[in-house]
């Protein structure tokens, strides 16, 4: 599935299963939200902090998809075409990156 296709699927979703779409703002907290619960998973899994016995059966490819979710609806909401975004962006950091990441010491350990 292309990002054009998730995001038809979550529109025709909000449309099916959902009142409406929560407003902009609301959106947004619960992106932060989300991102919160990657992040605690990341830093205790992968990082220095122990992960509490109530983490160990978090799913993180679950909460990914939770934020992929939340994007998607904040693209849908505000007339965002986000694989036309995405296609640009990548072209953008093909061209301006490309060079400066392989000349980069500290990728190189």
């Amino acid at each position: 599935m292309n990002i054009q296709d998730a995001q038809k699927a979550v529109d025709d979703w909000i449309k099916t299963h959902g009142v409406r779409y929560f407003n902009e703002l609301t959106n947004m907290a619960q992106l932060t939200e989300e991102v919160g619960e990657v992040a605690r998973i990341i830093a205790r899994r992968y990082g220095e902090q122990s992960e509490k016995e109530s983490d160990k059966n978090k799913d993180l490819g679950e909460e990914l998809a939770d934020v992929v979710f939340v994007v998607l609806c904040l693209a849908n909401q505000t007339g965002v075409n986000l694989q036309e975004a995405f296609d640009k962006k990548l072209e953008l950091k093909t061209k301006r990156d490309h060079d400066r990441h392989h000349q980069n010491q500290k990728l190189k350990s």
